[in-house]
């Protein structure tokens, strides 16, 4: 989801880049303020599109990288943008492109339904230098990164998210604040990274245990972990945990998670 320019109908809405804009006036102004609070030397949009957000950013003077998927969204900015000499547009896909400069970022992004968790993943599990960011995301995708143990939406994106960052809602934006409007609502969050999370070098390792744990949410841990290490030794970990045998995934706090996690990373060591 990208954000709009003053005139959104120079720029035609992709459904394949999943582009909603937004319009609404005063949903722009508290994602620049709140962006504009991190002193981070640079800063870092995603999903530009017709420069909604770009515009106000580009007037704090600070150097603004701004990665664009969209071919005529990429032309719209060069046109919009021309006389500004802070803007660096790095055409490309958030997900996998490499990131321009050496930053720290204050990052800021109206991210694409079709890619907004794997563009936060990757900023979680790589070393991205960035002190604060500001994103977008489908309602639902929001409330899963808010999720509490035990709750519908809560699952390893929540458990990686809560470790390594401190979130907050910034707010909640209904269908009407962009055009075309979605048939969903949408929530800014904030992130800013947490004094002692997990090491950069296991978080890839950490989020794929965690699905395997999450894979099949009827079943125990240790049922969803068959295969991988015996019944007995899965059980010998949680009961030394203090943590019944029959426990889900979802039970657990995102730091019980974590040092399970390394209790596990223990084990293999031993078994191999």
């Amino acid at each position: 989801m990208n954000s709009s320019m003053d005139e959104p109908r120079r720029l035609r809405p992709k459904k394949e880049f999943g582009q909603h804009f937004l319009v609404a006036q005063g949903a722009i102004r508290a994602i620049v303020a709140e962006t504009l609070r991190c002193k981070a030397p640079a800063l870092l949009e995603i999903g530009p599109g017709g420069g909604a957000i770009t515009g106000p950013l580009l007037e704090d003077g600070r150097p603004l990288f701004a990665i664009e998927l969209d071919e005529e969204a990429g032309m719209v900015l060069r046109e919009r943008f021309a006389s500004a000499e802070n803007l660096h547009l790095v055409m490309g896909d958030a997900t996998e492109l490499p990131l321009p400069g050496p930053g720290p970022w204050a990052v800021v992004g109206n991210l694409p339904y079709n890619a907004a968790t794997a563009i936060l993943t990757r900023f979680l599990v790589e070393d991205i230098p960035w002190e604060r960011m500001v994103l977008m995301f489908q309602l639902e995708v929001g409330q899963k990164l808010l999720g509490k143990p035990s709750e519908k939406n809560y699952g390893p994106l929540s458990v990686l998210a809560q470790l390594t960052t401190k979130m907050a809602k910034l707010m909640k934006l209904g269908p009407s604040a962009f055009a075309p409007p979605p048939k969903v609502d949408s929530i800014v969050l904030t992130f800013e990274p947490r004094e002692s999370p997990p090491p950069l070098n296991l978080r890839k390792a950490f989020l794929g245990w965690l699905h395997h744990g999450f894979g099949h949410r009827r079943k125990t841990l240790s049922n969803n972990w068959a295969g991988i290490h015996s019944a007995e030794q899965v059980r010998g970990i949680l009961e030394g945990e203090g943590l019944n045998p029959a426990i889900r995934a979802e039970a657990l706090t995102p730091e019980q998670c974590w040092r399970l996690f390394l209790k596990f990373q223990t084990l293999e060591r031993i078994t191999h």
